[in-house]
């Protein structure tokens, strides 16, 4: 006679408090927002969520699998600049570039003498290429990146400062080549998405909306990853590496995918801001933009999905406002937000909602009855559990 091992009895891979959190985020973006601000105020949000997409990889990367990306700006701009270049060929048709010694090309390759559009522009003439590769183009240059370094046990500090140099190569490679990527202005004058005008309030505000879906369907997807014996078996790769290794896992693959996954959400916020902005720069992809999509992670709680959007518009809003009430002090007010909430409250936003607000909301929000009736259910971060110890 043989036993089964008792499972946690979830079938679904969302908790009662995950399911009402979401639809609380999905009530402030889609209802709440929309209502209360203006159209410059909302596409400023809009911007802000494409960032979010960055942060949520980043949970899943860092928060989760213990590695640390100083270089997401890079697979941002990537997924920015697949968008860029269909919208700019999209603008460059002959018509409109009837002036130019050469029509039919983008207007920063005819001012550098370039008589022909590149190999690598032409398959952006198609959406559906475009489409694939906001995600795959990411994805692909994170798994080759990942497999060279994971395989090789190389992490920590040194996977860091690796990315983080990687993203000072990529903004200097593309301001470099002026005459194909637009160099240090980027790729500008982006006016339409098959024939629809992008640049009217009215498009911005459709545009927000699509981007609001796409960040709940990614959230989705974070969930899923999470519950799922792999959110698991990162988690354990986080706090015991050594231990799962020897349990006959392959940490490195592991690691590559969840790289990849996380390259990938950050290519769908880079071509969601490409549209809603209408330009992508060099000045998104390099050190800077990668450490400050660190710190909205940080803000909001790496250990938390959700923490993780609220940290993004907190942060972002925070920027806005400094920077238009005083404009010479704005970055000392953003350092010491920082400073502040991570002193304070080290895990973040969401730290400050699962020790001090959740315990007086009852069980329904993961309060003390919820530990006490399912400690496997309550208990987020795991370090020895049964897909590790099989």
């Amino acid at each position: 006679m043989t036993t089964q091992a008792p499972t946690s009895g979830r079938s679904f891979f969302l908790r009662p408090q995950d399911m009402i959190g979401i639809a609380l985020l999905a009530l402030l973006l889609l209802v709440v927002l929309p209502l209360a601000l203006d159209n410059f105020r909302l596409q400023f949000v809009g911007k802000y969520l494409t960032y979010a997409f960055v942060a949520l990889g980043l949970v899943l990367c860092w928060g989760y699998a213990g590695i640390l990306s100083l270089g997401q700006g890079v697979f941002f701009g990537l997924g920015g600049y697949c968008m860029a270049m269909y919208l700019k060929l999209e603008a460059s048709s002959v018509e409109n570039t009837r002036i130019q010694s050469t029509p039919g090309i983008p207007d920063f390759m005819d001012w550098n003498q370039i008589t022909a559009l590149p190999w690598f522009w032409e398959p952006f003439r198609h959406f559906g290429f475009t489409t694939l590769a906001v995600v795959a183009v990411p994805a692909l240059f994170a798994l080759i990146l990942g497999f060279a370094l994971f395989k090789r046990r190389v992490g920590g500090v040194y996977f860091a400062i690796i990315t983080q140099a990687l993203a000072a190569i990529m903004t200097i490679l593309i301001v470099g080549q002026q005459g194909y990527t637009g160099g240090i202005n980027g790729i500008t004058d982006l006016r339409t998405l098959h024939g629809w005008d992008i640049r009217t309030d009215g498009a911005k505000t459709v545009l927000y909306f699509v981007c609001v879906g796409l960040l709940l369907a990614c959230i989705l997807l974070a969930y899923y990853v999470k519950s799922s014996k792999l959110g698991r078996l990162l988690v354990a790769m986080r706090d015991k590496e050594d231990r799962v290794r020897f349990s006959g896992y392959d940490v490195s693959s592991f690691k590559v995918f969840v790289f990849c996954l996380s390259a990938a959400l950050s290519g769908i916020g880079g071509a969601m801001f490409t549209l809603q902005v209408g330009f992508m720069s060099p000045s998104f992809v390099g050190i800077v933009p990668s450490i400050e999509m660190v710190i909205y992670t940080a803000v909001g709680g790496r250990l938390s999905i959700l923490g993780a959007i609220y940290g993004t518009l907190l942060v972002n809003w925070a920027k806005t406002s400094f920077s238009e009430s005083f404009p010479e002090l704005w970055l000392l007010g953003l350092g010491g937000l920082f400073i502040a909430v991570v002193l304070a409250f080290p895990n973040g936003i969401a730290g400050l909602w699962q020790v001090h607000v959740a315990p007086r909301l009852g069980p329904l929000f993961g309060g003390p009855a919820r530990r006490a009736a399912s400690p496997a259910v309550a208990e987020p971060l795991p370090v020895a559990t049964p897909a590790v110890a099989e």
